[in-house]
């Protein structure tokens, strides 16, 4: 891996950004996105997009997009105690939630706070056993005295808890450990699939960039299809990993290749569609990896924009996502790369009648 993609992986991981709460991974976003690109869209909840304008109107115009936002959590309480009570921003299992630093965002400074857990050896006596947290039993704790203090030093409900992670490569210098790869690893593979394009003319518009609250019921999605006009899209997105119980019966597997989202509760990919895609992979050379998941991505919003508009989500497979600390392959993020830089450059008119065809 080249330098300038390790710096701008912990950049963008170390970054943090909860649904919402998006301005400071926007801001860095469009810093790096602008000079990539012709110009640059804003849409009113802010996902941000670069167009490479093609000079035939009627050429297609094909979207990629990443989503800027990251799971977290919203104060929605101070108690006299000084303690915060919190609301999930996007899908949290309770069991890693404790014990766990995260930044307190207020309006004007970042605080460091850690969640809090029960210590196993206080139970004894009590007649209880550890249980299974939710959300609202967890507290989250800046070590102020009382509320009172809390409130001096500007903390109000509403404010945003994110993980607090440095990312790291791991002793094969093979994978990383990094928070936020759900889906900061889009955003950094929309950047390296431009550099790769630089100096390329595509047979298309080509519009590039990142949704806004996608954690929270792919809402940014929906405005975003609707002032950039494509007319087919592929999210750009990270997924669960299943692969740490074997290969068999398994899929979602580090180290495979891309992954091809034939079908998810939200999106069947259309028929030519996956012909096309397999077409790129293979003629390529890109090693991919057939994906049947259990969640959707923002290609379920953008399908049922305009007139309706084939869409599909391309992408990786995460161990761990979710949490503090997500385990990921640079192999298949490379793959992801290439799979965009080649599907960018064939995607022309007469693919497109082709997807949309009988």
């Amino acid at each position: 891996m080249e330098t300038n993609t390790w710096t701008c992986i912990k950049k963008y991981t170390e970054l943090q950004g909860t649904s919402g709460q998006e301005h400071r991974i926007r801001q860095a976003f469009r810093s790096d996105l602008t000079p990539r690109v012709d110009h640059v869209q804003q849409d009113g909840l802010g996902g941000i997009f670069g167009v490479k304008e093609h000079l035939d109107t009627s050429a297609p115009r094909v979207m990629f997009a990443a989503h800027m936002d990251e799971v977290g959590f919203i104060v929605t309480d101070i108690l006299p105690s000084g303690a915060l009570k919190v609301a999930a921003v996007g899908g949290w299992n309770p069991a890693v939630i404790s014990s766990q630093r995260f930044s307190l965002f207020t309006k004007d400074q970042v605080y460091p706070v850690v969640s809090s857990s029960v210590a196993p050896h206080l139970l004894r006596g009590t007649g209880q056993t550890p249980q299974l947290p939710t959300v609202a039993d967890i507290l989250f704790d800046a070590g102020f005295m009382d509320a009172s203090e809390a409130h001096a030093f500007g903390v109000r409900p509403g404010d945003f808890i994110v993980p607090e992670v440095a990312t790291v490569l791991t002793a094969n210098q093979k994978r990383v450990m990094s928070k936020a790869w759900d889906n900061r690893f889009g955003l950094v593979t929309i950047l390296e699939a431009l550099d790769q394009l630089q100096g390329e003319s595509t047979p298309n518009t080509l519009i590039m960039g990142a949704n806004v609250q996608e954690e929270v019921g792919l809402r940014g999605a929906h405005g975003a299809v609707n002032l950039m006009q494509p007319d087919i899209f592929f999210a750009v997105d990270s997924s669960a990993a299943d692969d740490t119980a074997g290969a068999v019966g398994h899929q979602g597997r580090l180290d495979q290749g891309t992954l091809l989202r034939v079908f998810d509760p939200t999106v069947v990919m259309p028929l030519r569609l996956k012909e096309f895609l397999l077409s790129i992979a293979e003629d390529n050379h890109i090693p991919y990896q057939y994906f049947v998941p259990k969640g959707g991505t923002d290609a379920a919003a953008a399908q049922t924009e305009l007139n309706g508009i084939p869409a599909v989500a391309l992408g990786v497979a995460s161990r761990y996502i979710h949490t503090h600390q997500t385990l990921w392959s640079i192999a298949d993020f490379e793959a992801t790369t290439a799979f965009v830089v080649a599907i960018a450059k064939a995607l022309d008119q007469t693919n497109l009648k082709t997807i949309m065809g009988d």
